[in-house]
């Protein structure tokens, strides 16, 4: 009986090792069949990824393809420039039609674009909206102030190859090169002038209409420049903005304070071909060219003199008239020239001790004056 109870658990145990064995054996296999399936899976995702991407790649290409030819559809038919909107076509043809349907009110002066005439009219207002954040200084136009901006930071990309000046805008670069080679590209339509820039074509045609735009406030005077109104303004205000470093005599004129220099540095750069005769102006190089003309185109209605030159004619008047504009601030006493006036101060101050003497008599005649007007 015994030996049949143990045989009977051996069974059991067999059994029970074999059940165990084919659940591994199969949990395993069903692992393996999810791992292939993830694999498939996996592929087929990829493969369907990577069309889908093709096509999208290729739909997108041909977009950007159609909007290329769709981005400027607007052709000039006069010069075949193109543009993306209807109403710049019509804009620019006015270039060619000549049309310019925005009056400026104030000077009459027309414009193709109405955003031309808000910037023209600040040249009447004075408005100046694009300021500086570094130095303050405004503009009225915003594309200046980018060129100015680059002032302060130091941006100089554009180089001349010819002279190695740098610049920081491009168009000041192509105006630059038209010094080394001579271009003038614009011509005046009426007298033919040319020009190598355009603002000075512009400033030319002033000429022949007669346009002069910028007004003094104070007087009332008009000017074809702005730059002559601004010099023309420091007559009312006295501003000197230009100072001799060696003296401290201040100018109104830059170009006053350049002729000026030439008193300290004896520079004296005009030459008369006749006579070798040198000048540190070339008004004085035109009067001198009178002496060896003969002309004396000045002639006093009075006596009949005739002069080379305006000043001296207007000195000689004073004979007649017996003007004397130039008075001491000391004594009273007047001069019909400046130059007399400065010798005779040299009296007062005692600078030419040769006429020191002379002073002293002079003072008499005050000292004695006053004496016999108490008594």
């Amino acid at each position: 009986m015994t030996q049949v109870k143990e045989s009977n658990k051996f069974k059991l145990s067999h059994i029970r090792l074999c059940v165990i064995f084919y659940l591994i054996t199969m949990k395993e296999k069903e692992g393996l069949n999810k791992t292939e399936e993830k694999d498939q899976y996996g592929n087929l995702h990829d493969f369907t990824t990577r069309r889908k991407s093709f096509r999208r790649s290729q739909t997108e290409r041909t977009s950007t393809r159609k909007k290329a030819q769709r981005k400027k559809p607007f052709i000039c038919q006069k010069c075949g420039k193109s543009f993306t909107q209807h109403g710049n076509l019509k804009v620019h043809m006015r270039i060619h039609t000549g049309e310019n349907p925005f009056t400026c009110q104030q000077c009459g002066k027309s414009f193709n674009r109405k955003v031309s005439l808000e910037r023209h009219i600040r040249i009447h207002t004075g408005e100046k909206p694009y300021t500086c954040q570094h130095c303050g200084k405004s503009f009225a136009r915003h594309g200046n102030l980018k060129a100015h901006v680059k002032i302060h930071t130091g941006e100089s990309s554009f180089t001349c190859q010819e002279c190695g000046k740098s610049f920081n805008q491009k168009a000041v670069l192509n105006s630059h090169m038209r010094i080394h080679t001579g271009e003038k590209p614009y011509t005046c339509s009426q007298c033919g002038k040319n020009f190598s820039q355009h603002g000075n074509l512009k400033a030319h045609i002033k000429i022949h209409t007669g346009e002069s735009p910028f007004i003094c406030q104070q007087c009332g005077q008009s000017f074809k420049h702005k730059v002559s109104l601004i010099k023309h303004m420091r007559i009312h205000t006295g501003e000197k903005p230009y100072t001799c470093q060696q003296c401290g005599e201040s100018f109104a004129q830059l170009g006053n304070l350049k002729v000026h220099m030439r008193v300290h540095n004896g520079e004296k750069p005009y030459t008369c071909q006749q006579c070798g005769e040198t000048f540190a102006q070339r008004v004085n190089l035109k009067a001198h060219m009178k002496l060896h003309n003969g002309e004396s185109p000045f002639t006093c209605q009075q006596c009949g003199k005739s002069l080379a030159h305006k000043g001296s004619f207007n000195v000689h008047m004073r004979i007649h008239t017996g003007e004397k504009p130039y008075t001491c601030q000391q004594c009273g006493k007047s001069f019909t020239q400046k130059g007399s006036l400065n010798w005779h101060m040299t009296l007062h101050t005692g600078q030419n001790s040769a006429q020191k003497g002379n002073l002293n008599r002079h003072t008499r005649i005050h000292t004695e004056y006053n004496s016999i007007w108490k008594l």
